[in-house]
């Protein structure tokens, strides 16, 4: 079976790129399942309701997200509504909604997606590495079909993830740096792994913020507003291949399409 994982989405010309190419992306690769990274696809942070709606009409089938699912309250409801929308499953018990599913593709085989955040340089959450434990201990059950989004800062906790999961589950996809790594490949027990699969909205910005405001903080490190830049959209993720008997992933493939604008 074939996956496409799209890279975070930031933004409006995150979400125009999926408009102009998800479907083309669908029936050129014969996509089954397509999941993408939507924590920042409401103006550079969070979600509102009629982005989450948007992406689903797209053809998006499974939504992750990271630290910043929080930003927007009007979202927080869907967390429970909708479980097409995952968050990060090593966060506080007690907080609203899951960090995993199993969802079934056209042809009706099942997949599991595994929403976990990192802690390296990031809050002090739930050991992820202890939290995908339990977690598989019931996944592995209904399905040998798993994807992780490990949503996380530092490449070194994202390659220990990978190290880690190794032979348990299809692929450990790294997202939250929104710059795409050169390092996808399919580990010895046959994990497909990447990084980071980058980001889809502007690239000619500071991962996705109008350059002249990113630079105003770092230059007078004072806070300023941040706004979702405009030029150059990109869309960037990964193609999987996977054998649906077993679950090890055949093959790992990047991808990247730039509009210029």
């Amino acid at each position: 079976m074939k996956i496409l994982f799209i890279g975070d989405i930031v933004g409006r010309p995150g979400r125009q790129m999926l408009t102009r190419h998800l479907g083309s992306l669908v029936d050129r690769h014969l996509i089954d399942l397509v999941v993408a990274n939507a924590e920042n696809a409401a103006a550079g942070f969070g979600l509102t309701p009629d982005v989450v709606r948007e992406l689903f009409s797209l053809g998006v089938d499974v939504l992750t997200t990271g630290n910043h699912v929080w930003d927007k309250r009007e979202a927080l409801p869907l967390l429970e509504q909708e479980p097409r929308l995952l968050r990060p499953a090593n966060y506080p018990p007690g907080l609203p909604g899951c960090g995993w599913g199993v969802f079934h593709t056209s042809a009706d085989l099942p997949v599991a997606v595994i929403n976990l955040e990192g802690r390296v340089f990031m809050s002090n959450l739930d050991c992820p590495f202890r939290a995908v434990d339990a977690i598989l201990e019931e996944v592995r059950q209904r399905t040998p079909l798993i994807l992780v989004d490990f949503h996380a800062e530092t490449t070194s906790e994202k390659g220990a993830m990978g190290a880690y999961l190794d032979g348990r589950v299809s692929a450990v996809l790294g997202t939250h740096t929104h710059v795409q790594t050169a390092d996808e490949r399919v580990l010895p027990g046959g994990t497909a792994f990447i990084s980071d699969a980058g980001m889809t909205g502007s690239r000619d910005s500071v991962i996705g913020i109008r350059k002249e405001l990113s630079l105003e903080r770092f230059l007078t490190q004072l806070p300023v507003r941040y706004e979702v830049a405009k030029r150059e959209p990109m869309l960037c993720g990964v193609l999987l291949e996977i054998d649906e008997a077993t679950g090890r992933a055949a093959a790992i493939e990047r991808i990247q399409i730039v509009d210029q604008e």
